[in-house]
């Protein structure tokens, strides 16, 4: 299996870019094909590579900017927040040199059609060619948007995600190298929003279907009521499944609560080197991500 080192740097740029095409995935997922001038400039390390994107307000046309430098995120922070752009994180789904520059982003919904989703999902909703959006993405491969880096003597993998973490286990599964074990939970609304995975690895994928369950989406409970209420379902799934034998690395992703709760049970239960289990809470139930960032300013200023 290919082990790689979290790089030291971390090089970002700025990119201005517009819809080409979008083409929609099943119910709950969209994929939008980006193209730019300067799209050759970046480059991705693939993998659960994330990168910003910067939207428009709907009463603008392109995302406003005060500073674009060094300095981006303070003058962001600063910004009159009925004019700055909205900033949300996603992964690189594809990227193609030829036979034109093209990037793909795969947008979950999050409910966009029924007027319940936050303006990133509306914005994917009703995307045509031609708008224009910004990115902030890396210039080099190896660079610190990459969390999926399974250490050397990692005898298995274990991925687990809703879908909004599906586009990063797709190509986390296309990455990994030939008869490599992995055990794979991807939870989605829908049935039709199965996708086909292409992938080397020695692969078992269980998909959990939301609307053919009356099980609870997550639960993000604390140790101490976790006995007293039901699990949901991917945690469910994930106890109740035999694991290989070796030493494991987990990458799990999605809704924080589920991924606390299931990191917990790994590291608790399973015996998981807490160092082998790489979590990321993509996104909380009742949460924008600019309030998730300003909790997570604060606690950096404490």
């Amino acid at each position: 299996m290919t082990t790689t080192a979290a790089p030291a740097t971390a090089p970002f740029r700025f990119f201005d870019l517009h819809v080409v095409r979008t083409r929609r995935l099943g119910p709950s997922m969209v994929r939008i094909t980006f193209g730019g001038a300067r799209l050759p400039e970046l480059l991705t390390g693939g993998r659960d590579q994330r990168v910003k994107l910067f939207f428009p307000r709907e009463h603008q046309s392109v995302p406003v900017f005060d500073d674009q430098g060094d300095g981006w995120y303070a003058a962001w922070r600063v910004q009159d927040p009925a004019e700055r752009s909205i900033m949300r994180t996603y992964t690189v789904r594809a990227q193609r040199q030829v036979p034109a520059p093209e990037l793909d982003v795969d947008f979950a919904l999050h409910g966009a059609e029924e007027g319940t989703s936050g303006p990133a999902g509306r914005w994917a909703a009703n995307a045509v060619p031609g708008d224009r959006i910004s990115i902030l993405g890396p210039v080099v491969e190896d660079n610190g948007g990459v969390d999926f880096r399974p250490p050397q003597g990692t005898d298995w993998i274990l991925l687990s995600g809703d879908e909004t973490a599906l586009p990063a286990i797709a190509n986390i599964l296309a990455w990994l190298t030939p008869g490599t074990k992995a055990k794979v939970w991807i939870e989605v609304g829908h049935a039709a929003d199965r996708q086909e995975l292409p992938t080397f690895a020695d692969a078992d994928i269980t998909w959990l279907v939301r609307e053919e369950s009356d099980a609870d989406r997550t639960i993000g409970v604390s140790p101490a009521r976790a006995e007293s209420r039901a699990w949901g379902r991917m945690l469910s799934a994930v106890r109740a499944a035999e694991l290989p034998e070796g030493t494991p690395y987990a990458w799990i992703a999605g809704e924080s609560g589920t991924v606390k709760a299931l990191r917990r049970h790994l590291v608790k239960e399973r015996g998981f080197d807490r160092r082998a289990v790489k979590f990321t809470g993509y996104w909380r139930r009742g949460a924008s991500e600019e309030q998730l960032l300003a909790e997570l300013t604060a606690a950096a200023q404490k």
